[in-house]
């Protein structure tokens, strides 16, 4: 029977190591793929926020609602392109879907948006088809290496 112990925090004695290694990478595509996390998390963060930065919770009370909803699945999707990226980034696609739906839903769910309301919701679609589109082209890009 082969020795698989290893010291505890010594990864580089594992027997296995250079598999592991090998399949990290694949998964994650480079580095491009981690920094693509943090701003997918702040753009839902920031859609969450933004119906009270903007002051329009008293105007658009169903925008404001939908916009923290997606605000919060946006977040979600980035933490969990974050902890499990190997199966997260299939849904890059997805984020660019939910991008080109906050463009079109200050029509859809507002009622008479005013132009700041409009303008924020398209600046928050156009940035989640993008950083989608990123994600998306990663992923591309790394099955095509392995």
């Amino acid at each position: 029977m082969a020795d698989v112990s290893h010291t505890r925090g010594d990864m580089a004695s594992h027997p296995d190591v250079s598999e592991m290694r090998d399949r990290y990478d694949r998964m994650l595509g480079g580095r491009d793929v981690t920094l693509l996390d943090g701003p997918v998390f702040l753009l839902g963060l920031y859609c969450a926020v933004s119906p009270w930065i903007l002051h329009y919770t008293t105007s658009q009370p169903a925008l404001v609602t939908h916009n923290l909803i997606m605000g919060i699945a946006i977040g979600l999707l980035a933490l969990g392109f974050t902890r499990a990226p190997e199966r997260m980034y299939g849904l890059s696609w997805a984020f660019c879907a939910m991008g080109v739906w906050m463009i079109i839903a200050p029509w859809i769910v507002g009622d008479s948006p005013d132009a700041g309301v409009v303008v924020n919701n398209i600046i928050i679609g156009a940035l989640a088809v993008v950083l989608g589109l990123m994600c998306a082209g990663t992923v591309v890009r790394s099955t095509t290496r392995s």
